[in-house]
């Protein structure tokens, strides 16, 4: 499989993006961003782009892809709707219309998040992640899995972007390792966001909303 992967400089996308790399069923990643991922690897080919309003301009390197792992986003905190939106909607459903153009049998695996209202009610961040998410699927993929991770352990290295996240992590390990032993259904790690991504592109799911447990199924496959 050819893929591209958004958000690569972020916990979530750095994760998908190693695995992707270390995959045998992957031939080639495009990783989309405004900065470069730090990686030199034979598999990769980047694509610094500034202007998430807009893919058009870039239509010639989108081409003959199978997957597209959409991994950008912003935490809501001490944000107007508007902005997040922005953030979240908006740059995401530019990608996704153009993709389905180019590549209508193409894999779109958006990440979400626990607690998203697909009924697009509630507070303003699972709102709006409800919205985007209910348009992906209306775009017509020929499959469009909604990632909603609940609590997510960075692995391989990977290190949170969220100043307070990383935080979390550097200081409460232990915490998440205790949910993940009282939960086991309730955490996941990055690398298996990953490995549940390419499986999912590559044979399909009976849901198209993706919550942990289905993560932890996919990962193992």
């Amino acid at each position: 499989m050819k893929v591209i992967v958004t958000g690569a400089t972020g916990m979530v996308g750095k994760g998908v993006l190693l695995e992707c790399l270390d995959s045998n069923e992957i031939t080639e990643v495009l990783s989309i961003s405004r900065r470069s991922v730090g990686i030199d690897h034979p598999k990769l080919k980047e694509l610094l782009h500034q202007d998430f309003s807009e893919f058009i301009s870039v239509t010639d390197q989108l081409v003959d892809y199978d997957a597209c792992y959409a991994c950008m986003g912003v935490s809501s905190a001490g944000m107007k709707e508007e902005e997040y939106t922005k953030l979240t909607y908006d740059y995401t459903m530019a990608l996704a219309k153009v993709l389905v153009g180019l590549n209508p049998d193409m894999t779109f695996s958006y990440v979400s998040g626990q607690g998203t209202k697909s009924n697009e009610k509630g507070s303003m961040w699972a709102r709006v992640k409800g919205k985007t998410e209910n348009d992906i699927l209306k775009l017509g993929f020929r499959q469009a899995f909604m990632f909603r991770p609940g609590m997510i352990i960075p692995v391989k290295g990977v290190s949170p972007s969220s100043k307070l996240y990383r935080i979390l992590i550097n200081n409460m390990t232990w915490l998440l390792k205790l949910m993940k032993r009282l939960a086991p259904n309730s955490v996941v790690d990055t690398a298996q966001i990953g490995l549940a991504m390419i499986e999912a592109a590559k044979s399909g799911y009976n849901k198209r909303i993706i919550d942990p447990i289905d993560i932890l199924q996919l990962a193992k496959k």
